[in-house]
């Protein structure tokens, strides 16, 4: 028996086949896409390749996958450039307790801003309080704790500029408004940064840790920067007796007291002046802002000393001051030349 085939003409034959060929190398095009990357971008349902609200990215960085969480505003459109927000967490916490926790993901809805919570590796470290221990940290050498022996650190700032670059390649940032917040560990990082990494953040904001040693450093640029700590933080899970907001010029002068060593080093190494000026009140909190000694540059130093505030990140729940919109509203009026 005939079938349809046979009693086609030749030349039908031949007009059909061109389009079959055609749909079958389609196919096979989509298959080799979608094991590849997932056809991520071509999602009917999530076209632009992420949901608003939270998203959890990975990347792999000296052959060792690294997690980043970003929150997408509800406003965000990706039709104009936006600005970023970093928040690093403190030693074992990670980019999700950051996200949950620290009021940036609500700074970053009310504002219309990406907020980004990267998640350090897991390392045995050995530190002056509890000695050998298994946490999660930055590689923000030189420090009060050190690697164990057989560890391999990791480089960060190679990580966080990855993360960087890949946010570009995801949204519409504006690479001028990148900036970076920490949290004790995760302040001792974005220390290291504003010195490895000035050229990619506009201003930075260090929590509860920053620099370890009195030194001077050769940053990539002299940005603006914030060091805030509480008059009854004396480290995670130890308790002191608060120290009056009043000292602040003590505190300021001797050595032996973490914020004059903060200071020094930023002294030196941002070009600033010795001389500061105070302001805020002895009731909440207490401002000293030293000036750069460029005329017209904009790295200021400023010091804010927290009343009541212990070894946390202020978010109106652990303390009176919610600090995510207090910090924002300071970083955003700088940007990158």
């Amino acid at each position: 028996m005939e079938n349809e085939w046979q009693r086609l003409p030749l030349g039908s034959i031949l007009a059909i086949v061109p389009m079959y060929l055609s749909k079958i190398s389609s196919v096979l095009i989509c298959v080799a896409v979608l094991l590849h990357s997932g056809c991520k971008e071509n999602d009917p349902v999530n076209p632009d390749g992420f949901d608003k609200g939270q998203n959890r990215y990975t990347l792999t960085v000296e052959s060792t996958e690294r997690e980043y969480y970003v929150h997408v505003p509800e406003a965000y459109t990706g039709d104009t450039a936006t600005a970023v927000v970093f928040m690093l967490h403190g030693t074992s916490g990670n980019g999700l307790d950051m996200w949950t926790r620290s009021g940036w993901k609500e700074v970053g809805e009310a504002e219309n801003i990406l907020t980004v919570y990267p998640s350090s590796l897991r390392y045995c470290i050995i530190d002056s309080v509890d000695g050998q221990k298994n946490t999660t940290k930055w590689n923000s050498q030189p420090a009060e704790w050190m690697f164990c022996q057989n560890e391999t650190p990791r480089d960060d700032i190679r990580f966080l500029t990855e993360v960087i670059a890949d946010l570009k390649g995801r949204f519409n940032v504006d690479a001028k408004r990148i900036y970076l917040v920490g949290f004790s560990n995760g302040g001792q990082m974005t220390a290291k940064c504003s010195i490895e990494m000035s050229d990619q953040f506009a201003a930075t904001v260090s929590n509860a840790g920053s620099f370890y040693v009195d030194s001077a450093f050769i940053p990539k640029r002299k940005l603006p920067t914030t060091f805030q700590l509480g008059n009854e933080d004396y480290g995670p899970g130890n308790t002191g007796p608060a120290i009056s907001l009043s000292l602040i010029d003590t505190i300021l002068h001797n050595l032996d007291y973490k914020p004059a060593k903060v200071a020094s080093t930023h002294i030196k190494s941002f070009g600033l002046s010795p001389d500061y000026v105070v302001t805020g009140d002895t009731s909440t909190a207490i401002i000293a802002t030293y000036p750069s000694l460029t005329p017209g540059s904009v790295n200021d130093y400023r010091f804010v000393f927290v009343k009541g505030l212990g070894h946390s990140y202020p978010n109106g729940t652990n303390h009176w001051m919610v600090a995510a919109p207090l910090h924002w509203n300071w970083l955003k009026q700088y940007r990158l030349p």
